[in-house]
């Protein structure tokens, strides 16, 4: 069986492209023999430019002797034109051979720099398991290095002839190893898995999930001030991880239970995680003290126990880490801190642009500092607006930097009268998620975002928008403290539970104000930074004229004129 890098992708669940990746893995590891290696999910980017060096490979694979392949995977069909190849991606086309010769360019100029120009032998392969290659000579890839739907079950058999195991092992063979499994650390995603859907990203070995565990001090109390999609819940999994692996109890407290209840599928077993009131509950319940959820002040009685039990050692801690920090209020520190065992570490992650309770900050005095302003999550064009938009209320949005290394994803408007609000809200939304399902996207792959809040919206009572079930909290919890939820197919949330998460295609709806204050740039920049891949925002009249943004209307129009 073939080594793969990285080795927990069994674990993780995936849909759609994602998943025909998986198949092929599974396929690799089980044709090549164990001596061969193959790195998975290689999207590479550089931090200082901001966009991706070598395109994208979905797999490089490493024969015994050293020699590397990329190979591009391209599912689903493609079409032929006198240009070559072309996959089409969400509303643009993609030339395969370019993008695959973007590919072997970057990495020659990288292996050339690392190890000597003449040193190493670099192939190349496309797969196109769905597609039938009709015409390889206008295909832009050599026909002998074209796996398509007529030769899928040769493609081991065409790698290993192309990589011969019997080969004299090159010189950097060791060298080619450690630049792609070290240099290029290789983590999974845990804030793009939602629901049933998965992915697997790479981030650079300096990210923060690599780099922030690499601070020694004592004691250790660390607040990490990072933007969205900077790592941070990347590095609460990997710090979990780490505790586990030396014999250490971890416990992970953050303020939104969606978010727990997401965190808890990606952490090690044996990690304790909750949100802060469910672990109030938790050691209320343990201590015989019942907690009445059908009361109205169900939360200030949590908290009120929580801070009155005793702690005893099994409700001690070797390493404590909060999320969400920025919600989190001034008392709650010192009744965490009882969690905690003498010498313990406690890790502190917040970001002050996502504190739409506009709470004052928690003051940790004698605590180290670490900020991240690299947003790595969502595509470029997400940021530069949030930069314009969301910068023009909250200047520290402005020094917002982008690590992502994609681009392109065209923001989407769709506008209602808010003289009929509900009604007309309601019907933009439904058009929005039919917009989203002719792209591509699965209902699985799609959060609608209320920016309202679960209570002011016109959508929490609604079973179904159209055709599409929701999936939504019913606002219940049973009489173990769980939350209750409507079995649906598109995932219904507000923004302000929907922290933390993210989905590939976000429709924010209801976004509706008269004045763009502070709290609303807040509020957008929560909802446009839960995209990972496209943005819908779902807007009244009055409020799309603050947004900057034409509408579907408006961009056709201006399309068909300079068409015209």
């Amino acid at each position: 069986m073939a080594r793969i890098v990285p080795d927990d992708w069994k674990s993780l669940a995936a849909t759609g492209a994602a998943s025909r990746e998986r198949e092929t893995l599974a396929l690799l590891e089980q044709a090549l023999p164990d001596d061969y290696t193959v790195y998975h999910g290689v999207h590479w980017t550089r931090l200082n430019q901001n966009f991706s060096v070598f395109g994208e490979a979905d797999f490089v694979i490493v024969s015994p002797a050293g020699r590397v392949m990329i190979v591009e995977q391209k599912t689903g069909f493609l079409r032929e034109t006198p240009k070559g190849l072309v996959k089409v991606y969400l509303q643009t086309e993609r030339n395969v051979a370019i993008a695959l010769a973007h590919t072997i360019e970057g990495l020659h100029r990288r292996f050339t720099a690392a190890f000597g120009a003449g040193t190493y032998f670099v192939e190349e392969l496309l797969y196109c398991p769905d597609h039938i290659v009709k015409d390889a000579a206008i295909a832009g890839v050599n026909p002998a290095r074209i796996v398509d739907a007529t030769r899928r079950d040769r493609l081991a058999a065409v790698i290993r002839e192309a990589l011969p195991a019997d080969e004299p092992r090159l010189p950097c063979a060791s060298k080619i190893h450690h630049f792609l499994a070290d240099e290029l650390a290789l983590t999974p995603d845990a804030s793009a898995l939602v629901g049933q859907a998965g992915t697997l990203v790479t981030r650079l070995a300096g990210g923060l999930a690599t780099w922030a565990r690499r601070l020694e001090f004592s004691p250790f109390r660390l607040r990490v001030i990072g933007t969205a999609g900077s790592g941070k819940t990347q590095l609460a999994v990997q710090v979990m991880k780490d505790a586990v692996a030396r014999g250490q109890r971890p416990l992970y407290v953050c303020f939104n239970r969606p978010l727990a209840d997401h965190i808890a599928r990606v952490a090690p077993p044996e990690a304790k995680v909750a949100n802060y009131h469910q672990l109030c509950d938790w050691i209320a319940r343990d201590a015989g003290r019942e907690p009445d959820f059908e009361s109205g002040q169900v939360f200030d009685q949590l908290e009120a126990m929580f801070a009155e039990t005793p702690i005893d050692a099994r409700w001690q801690f070797d390493v404590l880490i909060v999320d969400e920090g920025q919600d989190f209020q001034e008392p709650w520190v010192a009744a965490l801190e009882r969690l905690l065992r003498p010498g313990g570490a406690w890790w502190w992650l917040e970001d002050p642009l996502q504190n739409l309770y506009m709470r004052e900050p928690v003051a940790l005095p004698g605590w180290t500092t670490l900020k991240e302003t690299t947003n790595y999550r969502s595509p470029r064009d997400i940021l530069d607006y949030v930069r314009d938009v969301v910068g023009a209320a909250v200047p520290v949005a402005s020094a917002l930097s982008s690590g992502s290394p994609f681009d392109g994803s065209d923001i989407s408007l769709s506008v209602y009268d808010e003289a009929n609000a509900a009604e007309g809200s309601i019907e933009a939304t439904k058009r929005a998620i039919t917009q989203a399902l002719s792209l591509g996207f699965r209902k699985q792959d799609i959060a609608v975002l209320s920016f309202r809040g679960r209570e002011g919206s016109a959508m929490t009572a609604q079973d179904h928008l159209g055709p599409h079930r929701l999936r939504s909290f019913t606002g219940k919890y049973d009489l173990f403290g769980n939350p209750e939820y409507r079995d649906g197919d598109v995932l219904f949330e507000s923004i302000y539970r929907f922290k933390g998460q993210a989905a590939p295609c976000v429709i924010l709806t209801e976004v509706d104000f008269d004045a763009f204050d502070e709290r609303i740039a807040r509020k957008l920049f929560v909802g446009a930074t839960r995209a990972t891949m496209k943005l819908i925002i779902v807007a009244s009249q009055r409020a799309a004229q603050h947004l900057h943004l034409r509408d579907g209307k408006e961009r056709k129009e201006n399309k068909e004129a300079r068409e015209a």
